[in-house]
């Protein structure tokens, strides 16, 4: 008999072996073209999350629907794109994260020229509903492909390209939405993105190396869990608002999502082999970047509603004014993200991100104090948009760093978790915004981001100062979840 000895455990260290292990045959052909191939998928994603805020209007109008029913075009994408984040983490796991790229920019074409040709709301939301969940895949594929090919040495450099993408794609998103439908109507908008998703799928397939899938087993019990928790909770949260929701119906999606989440912890916590383990979660490493990462998302959702509806309202701008004026937000965002990368490589990242998290409360609370008075200078308010966006600067990418350093970040799963947690944050800031506005004490609305800025803070002290780990997390073999 033929001994097979060496072919088993061949295959036993295949299936051991994480995405990314040919790492430094990666890193041998990563050049400019891979960096902004992938960075060009997380600006698409980012700005189809936005794109249809400033011509909603228009298209309640052509489709006769409600203002209040066309909402459910911008809620069905983040609900979709933050719940199945987790999952499509683990599926990069499993296929390959290149793989996992290349479907979505697929999907995401398909879904675009669906969303151009829908007759209907219900259509329309379906199509959005199905860019949500392409979108989901982005994150945490690219922010695994990133950590992978370019390694620790430039972690920090590459997390702030990242963070630099998503700012332009929050500054870009809502003026190109509004210019291409006045000039050409609603569907241009899918039309013109359509074949940039194209075009990013060839140049994915063409420049970015090939990483191997391995055999994960998915636990059902946890991906459904978690899923269903994160997709009950984050429509609950949207719901408060809606007066058309009666109260115990958001109260039982509240309640239900909580104890799905908690089926979770206990699921995965007595599993050999969970989606995501609940200690890698808590580690202080990967606890604190993901909180920071929630509280900044609430504060910048939070401020990208509320200030337009201020200038708007209260200031009676234009609303091309009011797009110029809230750009020196994600402008600043952009503008800095490059130096603090530097900055985070040359000192401590979690000292940053402390400060960035001391930035942004004090902006926030200061915004409140000036739109709380009524101020009608707009010098004051463009500089405090530009400390927000500094604070959010500083903290986003020593986060996004922080996270792909942890244990947990080995997984997928877990960076599809951290990006539900920061997406999370963002709809509960909208939700926030939509509770307190009408009520008209800004003070109050402002002075909220700051206490979760806060929250923010206090956690990134909880637990012990984590220790540099030395070894590439790509390049080490872990066991599923």
């Amino acid at each position: 008999m033929r001994d097979t000895r060496p072919r088993v455990a061949a295959a036993k260290q295949w299936a051991a072996t994480p995405p990314g292990v040919d790492a430094p045959r990666q890193r041998k052909r990563a050049g400019l073209g891979v960096l902004l191939t992938l960075l060009g998928a997380t600006l698409l994603g980012t700005v189809i999350n936005n794109v249809l805020n400033v011509p909603l209007r228009d298209i309640t109008a052509d489709l006769g629907v409600s203002l209040s029913s066309g909402v459910l075009v911008v809620s069905s994408f983040v609900l979709v794109l933050a719940a199945g984040m987790a999952l499509s983490g683990w599926v990069g796991d499993r296929f390959g994260r290149r793989r996992t790229v290349i479907a979505s920019l697929a999907l995401m074409a398909l879904a675009m020229v669906g969303a151009a040709l829908a007759p209907s709301l219900p259509v329309l939301v379906a199509m959005r509903a199905l860019q949500g969940m392409a979108c989901a895949a982005y994150p945490p594929a690219v922010m695994g492909l990133l950590a992978t090919i370019y390694g620790p040495s430039r972690r920090a450099r590459t997390m702030s390209a990242w963070a630099a993408a998503n700012g332009i794609g929050q500054a870009i998103g809502p003026p190109l939405g509004g210019l291409l439908a006045d000039f050409a109507g609603w569907r241009a908008i899918f039309w013109c993105l359509a074949p940039v998703a194209v075009i990013l799928l060839v140049a994915t397939v063409l420049v970015v190396p090939d990483d191997r899938g391995h055999a994960t087993p998915l636990h059902w019990p946890g991906a459904v869990s978690l899923t269903l928790g994160a997709a009950l909770l984050m429509t609950a949260a949207t719901a408060v608002p809606q007066h058309v929701v009666p109260p115990w119906l958001t109260v039982t999606l509240a309640v239900a999502g909580v104890g799905l989440v908690a089926v979770f912890v206990i699921t995965s916590a007595t599993t050999a082999a969970p989606i995501i383990r609940p200690r890698l979660i808590v580690e202080s490493r990967f606890l604190r970047s993901a909180v920071a990462a929630a509280a900044q998302m609430f504060c910048l959702a939070a401020t990208l509603v509320a200030v337009p509806l201020y200038v708007t309202g209260t200031l009676g701008r234009a609303t091309a004014v009011t797009g110029l004026l809230v750009l020196a937000l994600p402008a600043a965002m952009a503008v800095l993200a490059p130096v603090v990368g530097l900055l985070s490589e040359r000192t401590r990242p979690r000292w940053i991100l402390r400060t960035g998290l001391v930035v942004l409360g004090t902006a926030e609370l200061l915004l409140g104090l000036h739109t709380g008075a009524a101020a009608r200078s707009v010098v004051p308010l463009v500089a405090l948009l530009v400390s927000v966006g500094i604070g959010v600067a500083l903290v986003q990418t020593p986060s996004a760093a922080g996270v792909t350093r942890s244990p947990a970040g080995r997984s997928g799963a877990a960076l599809g978790l951290f990006n539900m947690m920061r997406f999370g944050g963002s709809a509960l800031g909208a939700a926030w915004v939509a509770v307190v506005y009408p009520h008209g004490d800004l003070l109050l609305l402002f002075a909220g981001c700051t206490t979760i800025a806060l929250i923010g803070l206090v956690v990134s002290f909880i637990g012990p100062d984590p220790s540099p780990l030395e070894a590439d997390p790509a390049s080490t073999a872990t066991t599923p979840g």
